[in-house]
């Protein structure tokens, strides 16, 4: 369909709008599906780094959150950590990977599911709790960032109360980073992930040396747990029921599976079977679980022995920065400082994955539902946008690492619980009995940890809440005001119906809107005589009548496929499948008029009722007062009147 000429847009809307695909293409940017099969990908372990500044970025504070929610059960409830995410989140992604290999995650497998209005509410909720771990991701890890910052022996002094304002800052940078092109921090991401495990590995291995080579360590720490706990049993009860106070170290799968576009994958891949993407993705989840699972025992190990359980608690020196903590005890002020500023540098840049990640998912279904306007498409106003939400965030939090770790653990679990649900769906419908049973167990202990979790920190829902909130209310609104977009993706004609329209161009081209009821003969037959009385047309005129079925009015966006056909050897008949009738009717004029150089006329009959429960029709079901809403489109859709499409109305 050919756009009427507008002025051209200013240099900064370039700017802003660079990379916005058209309506029918898929997100331009760091977050789209590349042109050429390994253009803007690289290969599967450079993307578990970008991964990785989320999900090792954790080591920085999950040591001190386990010894705050466990004590000295700290080590043993962060194996039983890793054995649900070897056992029970690894295999869930992998296949969550398998079922959406263009990055949508676990939400595009329930999507499938689900159909109409419920099923779009159903994802805009998921879309709220994955917007509060993503958010969270950026906000939590900044403060953590400014907390190593501020609490830096050499900087304290000068920094001790600049907590808000340098995590404003890193946010802000980290904006920048967008703004500015994000592919190449693929490569920044490398270096840092590289420098901080082996900064970390430097501080376990002296951690482990000084517990081992001073017997009393692990001597003093068994004797207390007995004391404390009495028996394994016991001490193994405790820490399964203290295991959800630890699910920000499950943080780092949801991201894993949205930078998968980024994954290069083989040479034969296409975007319909891309296998080798899919195998290397599935690659990149296992080395990074496995990674972070060592980490994650050892580090829980060192810190709950060598430090006092005292600087855990908030205002403590370790709080929030245990590492750190050992690192400047133990092997110095200069190496101290060397490790608070790689931990800075991945928490800052952890965001980046968060980010990531909301980019791939937003463009992905808010546009397409007509929740979210046009230019929400392209990278760097969404970048604004999700940046201005983390200074709000940050504020409200007052930029406190321990007051978001609820919010965070609530939309890590529930998207993990809404993953291994998708999966056993999955797994019941491919009749794969092992891995339902499988998935299906795996699902109940995440909602198991799901609830629990939610009971002991309801502030986490709450926030999730305010952001499923948030994006259904700007989704409505959004969708209210598109309404009268034109949104059809493309047109396409079959030989029968092409032939149609290239046979009424040569005199007047004249399309009857029909809702089609028995199409016997009679209705044909009465319908054009009625078009014929009310609109005064001449006998000699004659009609291609339009036929529309509404499919899922809860749809946005579709593409129409035209088909022709002769019915009682006498009347040619046009049919089509759209979610709006209206949208598909405005679609069909201008395509008519752009293929064949003149302008169409459509007639109409009056919809019965009140103008308002028609228009609430439209908005839900596609239909109600069609004649006026087809019309409205039309002007909106070509503001040149000399060659929009004529409506009739009798």
């Amino acid at each position: 369909m050919a756009a009427t000429e507008h002025p051209p847009p200013s240099r900064l809307r370039r700017w802003m709008l660079a990379g916005l695909s058209d309506l029918a293409g898929t997100p331009q940017g760091p977050h789209a599906q590349p042109e050429a099969p390994d253009k803007g990908r690289r290969p599967w372990w450079h993307v578990m780094c970008l991964t990785g500044v989320d999900y090792f970025s954790t080591l920085g504070y999950q040591p001190g959150i386990a010894a705050l929610a466990a004590g000295l059960l700290s080590p043993l409830a962060t194996i039983v950590l890793v054995i649900v995410t070897l056992a029970g989140a690894l295999p869930v992604y992998r296949r969550v990977a398998q079922e959406s290999p263009h990055g949508q995650g676990s939400i595009s497998i329930l999507e499938r599911l689900l159909t109409f209005w419920k099923g779009k509410l159903f994802v805009l909720t998921l879309l709220g709790f994955a917007a509060t771990d993503f958010l969270i991701t950026i906000t939590l890890s900044a403060a953590d960032a400014a907390t190593h910052l501020v609490e830096n022996p050499h900087l304290a002094h000068v920094l001790h109360d600049q907590r808000m304002l340098i995590t404003l800052i890193l946010i802000a940078l980290l904006g920048a980073v967008f703004l500015k092109g994000f592919l190449e921090a693929i490569g920044v991401a490398v270096a840092l992930v590289g420098v901080y495990l082996a900064l970390n590995a430097v501080v376990v291995v002296t951690g482990l040396w000084h517990v081992l080579s001073a017997e009393h360590v692990v001597t003093d720490w068994t004797t207390a747990l007995i004391a404390q706990r009495g028996n394994v049993f016991v001490m193994v009860g405790v820490a399964l029921l203290i295991f959800p106070k630890l699910a920000l170290g499950l943080s780092g799968f949801e991201t894993g599976v949205a930078v998968m576009p980024h994954v290069q994958g083989d040479p034969g891949d296409t975007e319909d079977r891309p296998v080798g993407r899919i195998r290397d993705t599935r690659k990149l989840l296992t080395t990074a679980a496995v990674i972070m699972s060592v980490f994650l025992i050892t580090t829980s190990f060192i810190t709950t022995l060598l430090i006092p359980a005292k600087e855990f608690q908030p205002g403590g020196k370790a709080n929030g920065r245990a590492l750190a903590y050992l690192a400047h005890a133990y092997l110095g002020s200069t190496f101290g400082t060397v490790y608070d500023a790689s931990t800075i540098a991945i928490l800052w840049f952890a965001g980046a994955s968060a980010m990531a990640g909301l980019l791939n998912l937003m463009p992905r279904y808010l546009p397409r539902y007509g929740m979210a306007p046009h230019w929400a498409r392209a990278v760097r106003p969404m970048v604004i946008v999700f940046t201005l939400i983390g200074f709000v965030v940050t504020w409200i939090f007052d930029a406190n690492v321990d007051a978001q770790g609820g919010a965070y653990a609530t939309g890590v679990l529930v998207l993990i619980s809404s993953a291994a649900i998708a999966v056993t769906i999955a797994s019941r419908k491919a009749r794969q009995r092992g891995w339902t049973i499988g998935f299906g167990v795996i699902s109940a202990v995440f909602l198991y940890t799901t609830v629990l979790n939610v009971i002991e920190r309801p502030d986490g829902v709450k926030i999730g809440a305010c952001f499923i909130a948030g994006i259904i209310l700007v989704s409505l609104l959004s969708r209210l005001t598109r309404a009268f977009e034109l949104r059809v993706t493309g047109v396409e004609l079959d030989d029968m119906a092409q032939r149609f329209v290239r046979d009424v161009a040569s005199r007047t081209i004249r399309f009857i809107a029909n809702e089609p009821d028995n199409r016997d003969r009679a209705e044909y037959r009465d319908k054009i005589e009625q078009i014929r009385h009310d609109n005064d047309v001449p006998t000699a005129e004659d009609f291609v009548f339009v036929e529309v079925t509404v499919t899922d009015p809860s749809e946005f966006e579709t593409s129409l496929t035209v088909r022709g056909e002769v019915l009682h050897d006498r009347y040619r008949v046009l049919t089509m499948e759209s979610s709006s009738i209206p949208n598909a009717l405005a679609a069909l004029l201008l395509h008519a008029r752009d293929t064949t150089g003149q302008i169409p006329h459509i007639y109409f009959e009056w919809t019965e009722g009140s103008p308002f429960h028609n228009f609430l029709r439209f908005i839900l079901f596609g239909q109600g007062e069609v004649a006026p809403v087809t019309r409205e489109v039309l002007r909106e859709a070509e503001p040149d009147r000399s060659r929009r499409p004529h409506v009739h109305v009798g």
